[in-house]
C-alpha cells in the first residue's frame, strides 16, 4: 500500500483495519557534519521507500545487571534513527493523532519495541505515531560551541513532521496529543513551557515524568567526566572525532550505579537555549501551557523497579537514610506521618516511597494545584496495580502494557507477569482513547477535592486525595 509524503512515495502494509508506515525518517541522518548538530530536513527520495520494517534505533547500550530482563532494548543499525512509525484507521479522515515519546533515562529506548505498538489506538480510532531521537551523548551532551538539547530539538523536529504531513494519512494535525512516559514526559512537560512550541499539539499525556532541567553548568558534569575519561577537551570536534559507540561506552562507565531515584550522574535537558530558556517546572507552575488541556499522573511504587531487582532495598543503611533526610529536609514530623501511613515499612521502603513523592508525586500535585488556580483543565491518575513478578508491585513503567493494551506483549509479560487483568487495560487504555479524542478521559477534573482516578484490578476507581497525610506533612 503506497502513498506519498512531502518526502517521497512510501510503501507500508495493511490488515484487519490497520495501515501501518515503519521507519520513516523525519530529519536528515545526524551522522558526519550533521553529527552535533541540529536536526535538518531530510533530503528526500524519488523511489517508492519501504516502510514496512521499523527503523534503525538511536546508539545505546541494553540495560544492565538485574533490569536487563525486565526492560526491553532493541538494536537495528543504520544512520536514519531520526524516524518515525505510523498506525493509522484504513480510510480515515480528520482523525485525532497521539504521537508517542518513549522514555529510558535519555539513554535507553526506541520507538521499535514492541510495548509501543500503536495497533490498539489504530484500532480504536486514533492514528498513532511513535518517535526516535538522539539519546545520551549524541543527544544531550553539553559541549563546547554545540547547541543544546539535540534530543529535544528532535522530537520538535517530528512534531513539525506531524503537522505538517499526518494528513496524509487520515489524522487531523488540529487534534494532536503529545504523550510521554518517565523521561519522554520530561521532554515533553519541557516543551509545555514553551509558548513558541506549544501551538505543535492540542493536549498532553505525562506518564512518571514532570518538566525538569538543569543549569547549563549541572548538565555539563556528565560530559565533562566522559571528556575526562577519555582525554579529550570536552568540544564538539573532539566529541564527533569518537564513534558513537565508544562514546556509548563511557557514558555508561561514568553513570555506573546511578538511578532517578538514588541520584548520581546522568544526562538532563540543559536551561539555556531558545526551547528552555528557563527552568521549565517554574514556568509551568507561573502558567505556561495552561490552554493545554493535561492528563498527568504516576505509579503508586515508582521506586520498586530501582530497588528490588537491583537488591537496593536492603541496602539503605541508617547513615544514607539520615544522609537523604537532611538533603531533601525530611523533618522528624514529615517522617512520622510516612511511617504511620505506611506501618510496617523497611527503612528502604520509606526511603523509596519519599523518594517517589519528592521526585514525582509532590511536585505532579503542585502542577495540578497551580493550574486549577488559573482554570486550567488538568486530569490526574495514579496507576496501583501490584505485579508479582519479582515483587515489582506498582513500579516505574508497570502501567505501559495496560496502555498500550498489550499484555501479550513480551516486553509486557516480563513485568507484569502472564495473569495481568485485561480489565485493566481496556479501563486504562480506553481512558487515553477518550483523552485524544475529546480531551476528556472520562473522570473528574482536577479541583479543590483533589480527585485521582486510580487504575487497579478487580476494579479502577476514583479516589479523593489519596496519600493526602503525606502531602500535608510537606507544608
Amino acid at each position: 500500500m503506497a502513498i506519498t509524503i512531502s518526502s517521497g512515495p512510501i510503501e507500508g502494509t495493511s490488515s484487519d483495519g490497520v495501515d501501518r508506515y515503519l521507519g520513516i525518517p523525519y530529519a536528515a541522518a545526524p551522522v558526519g557534519a550533521r553529527r552535533f548538530a541540529g536536526p535538518t530536513p531530510h533530503p528526500g527520495w524519488t523511489e517508492v521507500r519501504d516502510a514496512t520494517s521499523f527503523g534503525p534505533t538511536a546508539p545505546q547500550a541494553p540495560y544492565s545487571g538485574a533490569l536487563r530482563t525486565l526492560l526491553p532494548s532493541v538494536e537495528i543499525p543504520g544512520d536514519e534513527y531520526l524516524n518515525l512509525n505510523v498506525w493509522a484507521p484504513s480510510g480515515g479522515s480528520d482523525l485525532p493523532v497521539m504521537v508517542w515519546v518513549h522514555g529510558g533515562s535519555l539513554v535507553h529506548g526506541a520507538n521499535a519495541l514492541d510495548i509501543y505498538d500503536g495497533t490498539a489506538f489504530a484500532r480504536d480510532g486514533v492514528v498513532f505515531v511513535s518517535i526516535n531521537y538522539r539519546l545520551g551523548a549524541e543527544g544531550f551532551s553539553v559541549i563546547g560551541e554545540a547547541p543544546l538539547n539535540l534530543g529535544l530539538q528532535d522530537v520538535v523536529a517530528a512534531l513539525r513532521w506531524v503537522q505538517a504531513e499526518i494528513g496524509v494519512f487520515g489524522g487531523d494535525p488540529s487534534r494532536v496529543t503529545v504523550a510521554g512516559e518517565s523521561a519522554g514526559a520530561i521532554l515533553l512537560g519541557t516543551l509545555l513551557a514553551n509558548r513558541k512550541v506549544s501551538g505543535l499539539f492540542a493536549r498532553m499525556i505525562l506518564q512518571s515524568g514532570l518538566p525538569a532541567a538543569l543549569p547549563r553548568a549541572k548538565a555539563a558534569k556528565i560530559s565533562g567526566l566522559m571528556a575526562k575519561r577519555l582525554g579529550i577537551p570536552a568540544s564538539r570536534a573532539t566529541f564527533a572525532a569518537r564513534d558513537a559507540s565508544e562514546l556509548v561506552a563511557t557514558q555508561q562507565a561514568v553513570t555506573a550505579g546511578s538511578t532517578p531515584i538514588t541520584g548520581g550522574v546522568s544526562f538532563s535537558i540543559a536551561i539555556g537555549d531558545d526551547l528552555v530558556p528557563t527552568d521549565p517546572l517554574r514556568a509551568v507552575l507561573a502558567g505556561a501551557g495552561d490552554r493545554i488541556p493535561l492528563l498527568i499522573g504516576s505509579n503508586t511504587e515508582e521506586y520498586r523497579l530501582w530497588f528490588v531487582p537491583t537488591g537496593l532495598m536492603s541496602k539503605i543503611t541508617a547513615p544514607l537514610f539520615a544522609a537523604a533526610r537532611v538533603r531533601f529536609r525530611i523533618s522528624r514530623r514529615i517522617l512520622d506521618a510516612y511511617k504511620a501511613a505506611h506501618p510496617g515499612a523497611s527503612r528502604g521502603e520509606l526511603f523509596g516511597v519519599l523518594a517517589t513523592d519528592i521526585i514525582l508525586r509532590l511536585p505532579l500535585n503542585r502542577i495540578a494545584d497551580a493550574r486549577l488556580t488559573r482554570m486550567a483543565e488538568t486530569y490526574v491518575y495514579e496507576f496501583s496495580w501490584s505485579s508479582t513478578v519479582q515483587a515489582l508491585g506498582a513500579a516505574h513503567a508497570m502501567e505501559l502494557g495496560f496502555v498500550f493494551d498489550r499484555l501479550d506483549s513480551p516486553d509486557v509479560v516480563a513485568m507484569a507477569g502472564v495473569e495481568a487483568p485485561q480489565q485493566l487495560a481496556d479501563d486504562m487504555h480506553g481512558a487515553w482513547v477518550r483523552f485524544v479524542k475529546s480531551g476528556d478521559p472520562g473522570w473528574e477534573k482536577w479541583s479543590s477535592r483533589r480527585p485521582v482516578q486510580t487504575f487497579d484490578a478487580p476494579a479502577s476507581q476514583l479516589v479523593y486525595a489519596p496519600h493526602e497525610r503525606e502531602r500535608a506533612a510537606w507544608k
